[in-house]
């Protein structure tokens, strides 16, 4: 089955009326695409693992070959009404590598696999590259079990549906290496004129939840002067991020909101913000969280409200291995690939950490937009980053 067929096999999975997708994990919809990923792993012949937590790899094993593999793969989950390419790109794309090796007669001499991470975005548990993190110990089943979805559905409990649950994990021990394609998020690779590029490394960020607390009280009655509204401490503070962002060359993002009550004709007694937060290196970071969370302080102590800044996910900088990425990036026919940082998170990221040598390839996103409807990337391109993978694989295992 050609990429071209597998992504229209693919892509009716979780969509909407929108054209987003909503495939969080342990839904139907992300199951659907785990069912999807695993017939196809049926249909190549390849191995499959499964751990506790429902990380998934499938092992091209010729007769007689052995050693530490070769990892590719990305995730099959999404952010709520998101795209298409983010994630099952990169898991469409390795197994379309897979099939093209094949055609080129090349036996590998080391073993191939293809990953499927659970829960990547964290969407649903706030928690981002869960699964990855599960699997290499960087976040421990008992941490997992303490997140609930918005709902207040325990990890563990949608997990338990499928007959999972959050579990130390030895999937990745016969893993030497981890290349995972991905869809760029942003317009790097437009920039240059490139339809393949090398991630050079991952900014360091995070999320935060600042809760405003102040008193609820009559929409109409209570005298403007008289009010503790956390509101308007949320309103400035989401402000304070944005410019803040843009002083620091950093980026931030408020994107979320919970209110209470969330009643058009009352002063609220509290509101949660989450932020986002993402720059060029840690002290960066922590300067620009600082310099948010001071304003908000400065801000309630008018207002009369209180602000409590509790950080949820934070991730540190990654550095890919500089020898793997040269290697992957030079001699190709139409010149080498383009080095570029990313400041999204990955599971490439997760994996590095860990100690493992990886890498991440780029296909070119002719707009730049991200976790939205209208990500995409060209057939021509998507079907270059094929070949670019199959490359990739066969000089790290040919």
């Amino acid at each position: 089955m050609t990429f071209e067929e597998m992504w229209r096999e693919l892509a009716p999975i979780g969509r909407a009326a929108s054209g987003g997708y909503f495939r969080q994990p342990f839904t139907a919809a992300e199951r659907e695409c785990h069912a999807w990923f695993l017939a196809a792993c049926a249909a190549r012949d390849l191995t499959v693992h499964t751990d506790g937590s429902g990380n998934v790899v499938a092992w091209w094993r010729p007769e007689g070959v052995g050693g530490p593999g070769v990892l590719t793969g990305s995730h099959l989950d999404s952010v709520r009404d998101g795209g298409a390419y983010d994630g099952p790109l990169g898991v469409v794309s390795a197994l379309a590598a897979i099939d093209l090796l094949r055609e080129r007669g090349v036996t590998p001499s080391r073993p191939i696999g293809v990953a499927v991470f659970v829960e990547e975005e964290g969407s649903r548990f706030g928690s981002a590259c869960l699964g990855s993190r599960l699997a290499t110990g960087a976040l421990t089943p008992d941490a997992a079990r303490e997140l609930r979805d918005p709902s207040g559905v325990w990890l563990a409990d949608a997990m338990a549906e499928h007959g999972l649950g959050p579990a130390a994990s030895d999937l990745l021990a016969d893993v030497g290496v981890f290349v995972e394609l991905h869809v760029e998020q942003g317009r790097a690779l437009v920039d240059r004129d490139a339809a393949i590029g090398v991630a050079s490394g991952i900014w360091p960020h995070g999320r935060w939840r600042f809760d405003f607390a102040g008193a609820a009280d009559h929409a109409g009655t209570t005298r403007m002067e008289d009010r503790r509204d956390p509101m308007l401490t949320a309103s400035m503070t989401i402000l304070a991020a944005n410019k803040q962002a843009r002083l620091q060359g950093a980026r931030a993002t408020m994107g979320r909101l919970e209110i209470v009550p969330n009643q058009t004709n009352a002063v609220p007694s509290g509101v949660s913000a989450w932020l986002d937060a993402r720059a060029v290196d840690a002290p960066s970071l922590d300067a620009l969280v600082a310099s948010i969370d001071a304003q908000a302080a400065s801000r309630a102590e008018r207002d009369g409200t209180r602000c409590t800044v509790t950080p949820e996910s934070v991730s540190p900088a990654v550095h890919f291995d500089a020898d793997l990425t040269a290697r992957l990036a030079a001699d190709h026919h139409e010149g080498d690939w383009p080095l570029l940082p990313t400041q999204a998170g990955h599971d490439a990221g997760a994996l590095a950490l860990a100690g493992i040598p990886t890498a991440m390839l780029f296909v070119r996103n002719p707009t730049g937009i991200s976790h939205s409807p209208a990500e995409h990337a060209e057939m021509a391109d998507c079907l270059a980053g094929v070949a670019a993978l199959a490359d990739s694989l066969e000089r790290l295992a040919g």
